[in-house]
């Protein structure tokens, strides 16, 4: 069975890589990866659902065993891919899908050819910084100072990833200015990676195949047809 691909979206902080990633698992069949973290679940996020919410002594613990396919620690707090469900699901011609931080896709970049992971990166960018910067305003919703300073933090560390980008070496860039119009970009790159001849022998060995008794009814069938053409003429 031919192994699946593992896409790796990842993008500028605060770009809205979750939004996407649901609308995107809506359109097309893919096994989501989830991550798993050490920070509190925020309202309305489940655990095993949204993530798998651990203390920093297990994922420490999961560190040392080797258990992450990437891993990075981002505003205090640990984020990381379990390895084992992904290379499991992959293995089954199931394609993956990972939604990690920039840092985090640098790390499966390098480790994906050593694994024999086929894997394909995309990045998500927004229409400015200027736009990034209003959306990130509207989201905090109030003055707090504590919030704004979270997002002019957000704001450097988005933009200095955006400069790195060039360096990670991503397959497809993907801007999210109208929702619908980069969900459709995504579903476009997803449907194009799965028609690549390298990745489809699936498809070329059952192209090549006959059908023993389908193909004896063809033969009836064609025996039929030039014993009419015989009688017509």
């Amino acid at each position: 069975m031919p192994q699946g691909t593992l896409f790796v979206m990842t993008g500028a902080s605060g770009v809205g890589k979750g939004t996407l990633r649901s609308r995107l698992l809506e359109r097309v069949k893919l096994y989501y990866s989830i991550s798993m973290t050490t920070r509190p679940a925020r309202p309305g996020e489940r655990h095993g659902v949204d993530y798998w919410f651990v203390d920093r002594a297990r994922f420490q613990a999961a560190i040392e065993a080797g258990a992450f396919l990437e891993y990075a620690e981002y505003v205090g707090n640990y984020y990381g891919t379990p390895r084992a469900p992904v290379e499991r699901h992959l293995a089954r011609g199931e394609d993956v899908l990972l939604e990690i931080e920039v840092e985090g896709a640098k790390q499966v970049r390098e480790r994906a050819p050593e694994l024999g992971i086929p894997a394909v990166f995309i990045f998500i960018v927004p229409p400015s910084l200027t736009e990034l910067r209003r959306r990130l305003l509207l989201r905090s919703g109030d003055g707090d100072p504590a919030k704004l300073k979270e997002i002019a933090a957000r704001l450097a560390r988005a933009e200095r990833e955006i400069r790195e980008a060039g360096e990670v070496g991503f397959d497809y860039v993907v801007t999210n200015d109208v929702l619908e119009e980069a969900t459709d970009d995504l579903e476009r790159i997803v449907r194009t990676e799965r028609l690549r001849a390298y990745r489809r022998e699936d498809a070329l060995a059952a192209a090549l195949s006959r059908d023993p008794e389908l193909e004896a009814e063809l033969d009836e069938m064609e025996r039929w047809l030039m014993e009419r053409g015989r009688t017509r003429n």
